[in-house]
């Protein structure tokens, strides 16, 4: 009965992992296919592997140049919006967490609930406002317009896994760093910080990777000068076609940044994703 069982359990994370990864395999295999074995029928499974889509992609090709310009342009636009809105929400999120976590005032909770609550709305309902706000306020198609938008993403999450981290460090070590005479500033960031920097790590490394998949801001409030990876994508569906190896092959690239940082913290990851679950 108890081997049934675990054949049942390995059958089904077999199925569940082919499920999650297959979608990723299949971009994977599609970014290495020419264009006639991508839209073959049906799909074909085993083929002859080219790079072209990559060489093209890099400006390395025949007429690759200009996809490859756009393609470059919006990589370099996500990594200066994602790091400016991560660094500008840890700057501002994690003193707001220790305040949260540490500072006893009557409206804490409201405070807590009222950044969760950033999260809530859907992004499609608000962004018809923001555009023309931004619009009136010259912010459109700016790299600190985007930014400071993407706070919506970022800010709440790192405010909440901070809060979680901060509450898990004993106060006394905060207690005996007063008694040595160390005012609460110098005890945050002398004594806490680096106590947290798992939470740190994980907080910035999630919200690093709600930034870098958005794609309504992205869409609606960024143009030429600040289009995103997300949107660039989209510069591969023409009229009269669909480049679907290059646009596999992008999506390959895209994904990567995030697979290096997810793995590089990932003891960090695992262990802030589970702080506060049995509150």
């Amino acid at each position: 009965m108890k081997r049934n069982s675990m054949i049942v359990t390995y059958l089904f994370m077999v199925l569940l992992a082919v499920f999650l990864l297959g979608p990723l395999v299949w971009i994977v295999m599609m970014s290495f296919k020419n264009p006639q074995d991508v839209i073959a029928v049906p799909p074909k499974l085993i083929f002859k592997p080219t790079l072209d889509n990559y060489l093209a992609l890099f400006g390395f090709s025949r007429g690759g140049m200009v996809t490859a310009g756009m393609f470059l342009s919006s990589f370099k636009n996500t990594l200066i919006i994602s790091a400016g809105s991560v660094l500008l929400s840890m700057i501002i999120g994690v003193p707001a967490a220790y305040a949260i976590a540490r500072l006893s005032f009557s409206a804490k909770e409201n405070f807590a609930f009222l950044y969760l609550s950033f999260r809530f709305v859907p992004e499609i309902t608000i962004i018809l406002p923001l555009y023309i706000i931004y619009q009136r306020i010259n912010l459109y198609d700016k790299y600190i317009g985007m930014i400071l938008i993407y706070q919506l993403i970022s800010l709440p999450l790192i405010i909440w896994i901070m809060r979680s981290f901060f509450e898990e460090i004993p106060i006394e070590i905060e207690q005996a760093a007063y008694l040595d005479g160390y005012s609460r500033f110098q005890t945050m960031w002398r004594v806490i910080m680096p106590l947290a920097v798992g939470g740190i790590a994980t907080a910035s490394i999630l919200a690093s990777i709600f930034c870098w998949n958005n794609f309504i801001f992205g869409l609606m409030l960024g143009s030429n000068n600040t289009q995103p990876i997300t949107v660039g994508l989209l510069s591969f569906m023409g009229t009269s076609e669909v480049q679907w190896g290059m646009m596999a092959a992008a999506t390959v690239i895209a994904i990567i940044p995030e697979i290096i940082m997810v793995i590089s913290v990932q003891r960090y990851l695992i262990r802030g994703l589970t702080f506060g679950a049995v509150k």
